[in-house]
């Protein structure tokens, strides 16, 4: 099992982040395993794989790169740099720092993730220039054309969390972050079940990075940053499931819809987004929910957000038994 200690300080200076880079390189893994997790990732490889798989074949070096970098339980290092936690970065800006490792490190780095000796083919200088190619070009040709939904996805899920930890402190938020991840106590936070060495993040800054592909890693850098990257909370398996047969006969089909996804808080906008309806259309729902007692609504920020009540839980949960 593998600990931090995270100091009171170390949290409170800690937020979420928001990566194009994570965002790419989950979606790298994805399409290297092709296994999905619900249908609408199934419907997104389907469309992409074909044009991966050549642009992995016309590269036999890169492919090979790929499959060293992303080992059972490690992946190499220079592959997830941190993020600096800057606002609206650009994914240029974060590749740049990937191409900038030393070649060398970049070997020591797929050491780890192989866990043993390098493959010969392996040991050259331009192995940061062919992972940042490769990630450019996964974000250019299978992310950035629905960056914008998937952006407001991922805010989305920050606000819940946030508002997770207004409501009940990081404990539970940090329970329910990623799989294999849970807070100890005493500033003790289980990182995962792996045998790595713990370690002291006094003093430390802390980013919770977000991404809509189901897989998550830690980072850290020599700066003082770690990252946490964590799938978002089922806001795009839930947009992909349609509403249990039974709420949609109570309700209709496209108000249920919108019950269903509020398990957790959503604007209006990003409730658009997720279920394709018009904009002036979840706005009835919404009112026609909140008169109802099924759905509440508060404000973050400058955000208005909606989420389900309790009486809302309830008759979701009861139609889906």
């Amino acid at each position: 099992m593998s600990t931090w200690t995270v100091d009171a300080d170390t949290l409170v200076r800690s937020r979420f982040v928001l990566s194009p880079l994570a965002e790419a390189t989950a979606a790298l893994k994805a399409l290297h395993r092709a296994t999905a997790a619900h249908p609408g990732e199934r419907t997104w490889l389907d469309q992409h794989l074909p044009a991966f798989r050549e642009r992995l074949a016309a590269d036999p070096v890169t492919a090979q790169l790929v499959a060293a970098a992303f080992g059972r339980t490690w992946n190499a290092d220079f592959l997830t740099p941190t993020p600096t936690g800057a606002a609206d970065v650009a994914i240029e800006d974060e590749l740049a720092v990937m191409r900038a490792t030393p070649p060398t490190a970049a070997v020591a780095d797929l050491s780890m993730s192989v866990a043993g000796p390098v493959p010969a083919a392996l040991h050259r200088s331009d192995l940061p220039e062919r992972a940042a190619d490769l990630l450019q070009w996964v974000w250019t040709h299978t992310v950035a054309p629905d960056w914008g939904r998937r952006r407001r996805i991922l805010e989305a899920d920050v606000i819940a969390r946030a508002a997770l930890v207004s409501r009940s402190g990081w404990g539970p938020a940090l329970d329910v972050l990623r799989p294999a991840m849970r807070w100890l106590g005493d500033g003790r936070l289980q990182i995962n079940t792996q045998d790595y060495p713990d370690r002291d993040l006094t003093g430390a800054l802390l980013f919770f990075v977000p991404v809509t592909v189901t897989y998550s890693w830690v980072s850290w850098d020599a700066h003082g940053r770690s990252a946490i990257v964590y799938p978002c909370a089922g806001a795009l398996v839930e947009a992909d499931r349609p509403p249990p047969t039974a709420l949609a006969a109570l309700l209709g089909a496209r108000r249920a819809a919108v019950l269903a996804l509020l398990h957790t808080h959503l604007s209006t906008s990003q409730l658009v987004e997720l279920t394709g309806q018009a904009l002036g259309s979840v706005g009835g729902h919404l009112k026609v929910l909140r008169d109802a007692g099924l759905v509440e609504r508060g404000r973050a920020g400058r955000s208005v957000l909606y989420r389900r009540t309790p009486a809302g839980d309830t008759l979701v949960a009861a139609t889906r038994a």
